[in-house]
């Protein structure tokens, strides 16, 4: 680490954690003076319960709210607009999002959209995004996305079948409500999904070339948390304690790459995600140990470093590096998420997959540069 590079870290959003804190929500909206409150969920959320546990505290206290709930996982540039729509025909002067990463993915884009008017696929790219946004409130249900810190929301274009992020400090949540509670009805794949989605954030922020001080700091803790948790979480979905260290090392790897930045691992799998609608963690999981193999040479300190966090001893720093990769593949087994084989990955897609990876905005910050060809190489070797 260089300490004379210069650097800015900048916390946009207002972090309120604990138990039961979802129940300050009202006492948010009023201290905010909003009235007419868009609660953005998909329908997991509803089925489970946690949506109506918002809703009812809103109801208790009078507060004026409707519900868009048509997000779907990988949410689509057409699930903004029709949310967009809803949050017009309501006038909604506040969003709410509660899910995981694609409800709050969407509220983002809705919060533009809604305001700046045009379709979302417009605002990708730097200096696209201006002032005027709808506030958004974050309540995560998932401990995976870090989405309710984030400066971006990664949406699919439906038609290209494609990927893409708008990114800016404005769009990310005015507060976020996070209550290791609105996690514990998420079914043990979900929550390793998600799990390992989370390290694999703190993993690529710590070893992209966009990395800081203080982002490094904050993603070893997520590994530190994730690597102690994710198993108990999975297996005792119960515990409270587990689902805390989940949803505490989620949040600060998402502050990690919000100012870092993700690298190889997202390109391919928001690739993947793009294509085939796969689950985002799930295509994370997968590829994350082969990625890492590629980069070995480029951030083996790194990767020793990586280890300590999870709890590994090592003699030299090539054996500290190759036994942090061997962690999280055994973590991904031990989580029992499926292998790349699952993904139903066709062969005559390889030519546009490693095409739509190589375009991907993060890949300029791998820690290693990788080509169209390099990418190439690598779906062929995870589908070999």
């Amino acid at each position: 680490m260089n300490l004379l590079n210069s650097f800015s870290f900048e916390l946009p959003t207002t972090i309120e954690y604990g138990i039961g804190a979802a129940k300050s929500l009202a006492d948010v909206i009023k201290n905010e003076n909003f009235r007419n409150l868009l609660l953005v969920t998909d329908e997991g959320v509803l089925r489970s319960g946690l949506l109506k546990r918002v809703s009812d505290a809103l109801d208790a206290h009078g507060l004026k709210w409707d519900v868009f709930d048509r997000v779907e996982p990988n949410p689509k540039d057409y699930n903004v607009e029709a949310g967009t729509e809803t949050a017009k025909r309501f006038s909604a002067d506040c969003l709410v999002a509660v899910g995981g990463g694609s409800p709050i993915d969407c509220a983002k884009a809705i919060a533009v959209v809604t305001r700046q008017g045009g379709a979302v696929r417009e605002y990708e790219g730097p200096g696209k995004i201006g002032p005027d946004v709808l506030p958004l409130i974050a309540i995560p249900t998932t401990a995976g996305t870090g989405s309710e810190v984030t400066f971006s929301s990664v949406i699919t274009d439906s038609s290209e079948k494609f990927k893409f992020s708008i990114k800016d400090p404005i769009i990310a949540p005015r507060v976020a409500l996070v209550d290791p509670e609105m996690t514990l009805t998420m079914p043990p794949e979900l929550t390793a999904s998600t799990g390992m989605d989370a390290l694999t954030h703190a993993i690529e922020a710590f070893t992209a070339k966009a990395a800081e001080p203080l982002a490094d700091a904050a993603a070893l803790y997520a590994i530190e948390l994730i690597a102690a948790h994710l198993k108990s979480a999975v297996t005792d979905g119960d515990n409270l304690e587990a689902r805390a260290g989940m949803l505490l090392g989620s949040v600060l790897a998402g502050i990690a790459f919000s100012h870092s930045d993700v690298a190889a691992v997202h390109c391919v799998a928001e690739a993947l995600g793009g294509k085939y609608d796969a689950a985002h963690g799930v295509c994370n999981a997968v590829v994350l140990p082969a990625v890492m193999e590629y980069n070995m040479e480029y951030c083996k300190a790194q990767y020793a470093r990586i280890a300590v966090a999870m709890g590994l001893t090592y003699e030299n720093i090539d054996q500290g590096a190759r036994r942090a990769v061997a962690a999280v593949q055994q973590l991904a087994a031990d989580v029992r998420l499926p292998e790349f084989g699952s993904l139903g990955v066709r062969d005559s897609d390889l030519e546009e997959l490693a095409a739509n990876a190589f375009k991907n905005g993060s890949n300029i910050d791998n820690p290693r540069p990788m080509s169209k060809e390099d990418y190439l190489k690598l779906f062929r070797r995870l589908s070999g």
